[in-house]
């Protein structure tokens, strides 16, 4: 584990191109279909698969603001990030960036965008709060519209039917923030604990189950630990976690040399984008 992000410098971005794809090759597949003939029973997978995907370009956004698409070439990575943040629902990825390490430098109590106001911790006030903290209104206004020209566009320049853009493209968007919220905000922050440095818990899913409900984000604990590590080393992470709380095996190390690496990164990152948004 200890070379493994220096020796895979493609990894993360073939794979944020293999999620890219599949998200756009199920929209083209699925808008044309005739879903009035479909049965429930295969529109209901068809928006669960949609959502996977679409929960997928975000995750590949949180990765490129902590640098671990391409760390080799920062200004790729980013380039990434702003593709899938519009793609995923015309978001500005600077805003994203400057809200996430707001977050990793205050997680779960006050400072945090991301946590509760104090007074509404339930689920549903939680997850208003949270949305509130990525749509001002201004970006309310530019998803108005922007949705706006892309459905008249697909509606009446490609004869999308205004169920299926609902279905295939609406639905997954809006299920997907809830998913995200859930598995990647809620559910790990929601206990307060003053010893845990991070305020975050991680769930026991299978490896399976894990990868299924958010893309390992579940391992929560170990993200923040470990800030330099993309989505799918967090297993490795927890797994780690795990058997040096259980001493059933010797644990992998994780290299104080390239931890100091990332994060010197991901600090001059943080800075050149807050200088940015200034």
């Amino acid at each position: 584990m200890q070379h493994e992000l220096k020796s895979k410098p493609f990894l993360g971005l073939l794979i944020a191109t293999a999620i890219v794809i599949l998200w756009i090759t199920s929209l083209v597949v699925l808008l044309p279909i005739d879903s009035a003939y479909l049965m429930p029973f295969w529109i209901v997978p068809a928006v669960l698969v949609r959502t996977f995907f679409q929960t997928g370009l975000f995750i590949v956004a949180h990765d490129a603001i902590h640098g671990v698409v391409f760390p080799g070439n920062l200004r790729l990575n980013h380039w990434v990030g702003r593709i899938v943040t519009t793609l995923y629902a015309l978001l500005p990825y600077q805003k994203l960036s400057q809200n996430h390490w707001q977050h990793h430098q205050s997680p779960g109590k006050i400072g945090d965008p991301d946590f509760h106001d104090g007074v509404h911790r339930n689920l549903f006030a939680w997850y208003l709060k949270f949305m509130q903290g990525y749509l001002d209104s201004r970006q309310k206004t530019i998803l108005f519209f922007g949705i706006g020209a892309i459905y008249l566009i697909l509606q009446f320049g490609f004869h999308v039917s205004v169920s299926n853009l609902f279905l295939f493209w609406i639905l997954p968007i809006v299920l997907s923030s809830m998913q995200l919220f859930l598995f990647g905000t809620y559910l790990p922050h929601r206990l307060e604990n003053p010893e845990n440095r991070h305020h975050a818990t991680s769930s026991n899913y299978p490896l399976a189950l894990s990868f299924l409900t958010c893309y390992h984000f579940g391992y929560h604990w170990e993200h923040h630990e470990y800030p330099f590590l993309p989505w799918y080393g967090l297993p490795a992470a927890y797994q780690n976690r795990a058997a040096r709380v259980s001493n059933t095996q010797e644990p992998q190390s994780y290299t104080i040399e390239i931890q100091q690496e990332f994060k010197r990164r991901l600090q001059r990152d943080a800075i050149a984008v807050s200088s940015r948004n200034r």
